[in-house]
C-alpha cells in the first residue's frame, strides 16, 4: 500500500466510515414522521448530519488519545498515523461545515443542528466518563432525528406557501379536457370584487357561495396538494380553494403548536417525537454496553440492552396499515405480520440480539465490542422500521438496501 493509501486508511478508522450508513435513517425517518415526501431539506438535513457525526468521531478519538494509548494502541492517534492537532481541526472543520449545511434548510433547522453539535462536544470533552454519558449519546440521536423532521417541515411549509401563491388557469371547458364549473355555477353573476369562494367541508365537498348565498355544493379536490408518504393532506390543518375570473388560487393551511413542525401539524409532531424516543432508547441501550467495551465483565448492560430492543422491536412494528378485506382469517393474519414495517423491525432485532445475547452470556472485550458493533449496525433497520411505519415503505426498503453494504464494510473498518 502507498503512503497515500496508508493515510486514506488511517483516516478511514479515525472516522470509523462504516458506521455512517447508519447516520442518513435519521433524517429519513424524521420526514417519514411528519408525513412529508423527502426534499432539498432533507437532503441538507443528511449533509449536516453526516458532518456532524464525523465530526464527533474526530473529537471523540482526540479527546480519548491518552486512554487509547494504554487500551487500544492500534488506534489511528496512538499508533502515531493521524496527529492530534489534525483531528481536532478536522472536527471543527467538520462541524462548521454541519452548521453551515443545517443553515441551508432554515433557521429552526439550523437551531436544531447547533444544539445537536453542542450536545456531541459535550459528549466527547467531559460527558462520555460520567454517568451521563448513555443519555447524552440518546439526545444527540433523538435530536438528529429531529433535525431531518425540522429541515424537511420548514421547506415543505415554504414550498407550499410558493405554490399557493401562483395563479392557475382556469379548467379548459374544450373537449378532452377537464370540465369546468357547472352551468348553474357559471350562470350566477359575479360577485362585486369578482371572487366566488370554495371551501372545502369535512367531507371533501366544495362550497360555491357568492356573499352570504350558497350555490352549489360539489365534489373537490386541492389542485395541489402533498400527501406525504401515505399520508392525508388534511392532518393537522383544512384546505381552502379560490376561483375568481380565469383563474384558480388555492393555499394550504395547517396549524400546529410547534412552529418547527407546523407544517406537520400536532400528529406529525407526535409521531416525529415518538420516533425520537425510541431512536434514542437503542442508542442509550448500546451506549450503556460500550462503556466496558475495552474491559468487559459486564452481564447486566447487554441483557438490558437485549431487552431494549425486544421492546422496541415490537413498538416499531406495532402501528400497521389496516389489510385488504379478506373472508381467510390466515390470509388476513399474514398480511398483518408480513407489513414492511414488521419485517424490519424483525431484521432490527435479528441484528442487535445475536451479539448481545453473546456478550452477555460471555462479556469479554471482543463479545462485547462485537455486542456494540451489532447495536450500531442494527440502526439502520430500525430507521427503515420507523419510516415504514408512518407509511414510507420506499424509504424504509432504501434504508434496509444500506445494510449489507453497512455488514461488508464493518468487516475491513470497525464501527467501534
Amino acid at each position: 500500500m502507498t503512503a497515500g493509501g496508508r493515510r486514506l486508511a488511517a483516516w478511514a478508522e479515525l472516522l470509523r466510515v462504516s458506521a455512517l450508513f447508519t447516520v442518513p435513517g435519521d433524517a429519513v425517518a424524521g420526514a417519514a414522521s411528519i408525513g412529508v415526501r423527502p426534499n432539498r431539506g432533507t437532503a441538507l438535513a443528511v449533509g449536516a448530519s453526516l458532518c456532524l457525526y464525523e465530526a464527533g468521531m474526530a473529537l471523540n478519538d482526540w479527546a480519548d488519545r491518552a486512554e487509547d494509548a494504554v487500551d487500544r494502541p492500534h488506534r489511528p492517534i496512538p499508533s502515531g498515523r493521524v496527529m492530534p492537532g489534525a483531528a481536532l481541526a478536522a472536527s471543527a472543520a467538520l462541524t462548521a461545515a454541519g452548521l453551515a449545511l443545517a443553515a441551508g434548510a432554515g433557521r429552526r433547522a439550523l437551531g436544531t443542528a447547533t444544539a445537536l453539535a453542542a450536545t456531541i462536544w459535550a459528549y466527547d470533552l467531559h460527558l462520555k466518563h460520567t454517568p451521563a454519558a448513555p443519555a447524552t449519546m440518546a439526545m444527540a440521536r433523538s435530536l438528529d432525528l429531529l433535525l431531518g423532521a425540522t429541515a424537511t417541515a420548514t421547506r415543505a411549509r415554504a414550498a407550499g406557501q410558493a405554490k399557493a401563491s401562483l395563479p392557475h388557469p382556469a379548467p379548459s371547458r374544450n373537449r378532452g379536457q377537464a370540465p369546468g364549473p357547472p352551468d348553474a355555477l357559471r350562470a350566477c353573476p359575479q360577485s362585486p370584487d369578482g371572487l366566488d369562494v370554495a371551501e372545502l367541508d369535512s367531507g371533501g365537498v366544495a362550497r360555491f357561495e357568492r356573499g352570504n348565498q350558497s350555490l352549489l355544493p360539489i365534489p373537490a379536490r386541492p389542485a395541489f396538494e402533498d400527501r406525504g408518504l401515505g399520508r392525508s393532506p388534511s392532518r393537522g390543518g383544512a384546505a381552502h380553494v379560490t376561483i375568481g375570473k380565469g383563474r384558480v388560487g388555492e393555499s394550504l393551511r395547517r396549524t400546529g403548536t410547534a412552529p418547527a413542525l407546523a407544517a406537520a401539524g400536532d400528529a406529525g409532531l407526535r409521531d416525529a417525537l415518538a420516533a425520537a424516543a425510541m431512536l434514542g432508547a437503542h442508542t442509550y441501550a448500546v451506549t450503556a454496553v460500550s462503556r466496558r467495551e475495552t474491559q468487559g465483565g459486564s452481564t447486566a448492560a447487554p441483557l438490558a440492552a437485549l431487552a431494549t430492543a425486544a421492546v422496541l422491536a415490537t413498538l416499531a412494528a406495532r402501528k400497521r396499515p389496516a389489510p385488504a378485506p379478506t373472508r381467510h382469517k390466515v390470509v388476513r393474519i399474514a398480511c398483518q405480520l408480513a407489513t414492511p414495517a414488521t419485517l424490519a423491525a424483525t431484521a432490527y432485532f435479528r441484528t442487535a440480539a445475536k451479539p448481545l445475547l453473546h456478550a452477555a452470556l460471555n462479556p469479554s472485550p471482543p463479545l462485547t465490542q462485537r455486542a456494540v458493533g451489532g447495536g450500531i449496525r442494527a440502526m439502520i433497520p430500525l430507521q427503515a422500521a420507523l419510516a415504514a411505519r408512518s407509511g414510507a415503505v420506499g424509504a424504509g426498503a432504501a434504508l434496509m438496501g444500506l445494510v449489507p453494504i453497512a455488514r461488508k464494510l464493518s468487516r475491513k473498518v470497525s464501527p467501534t
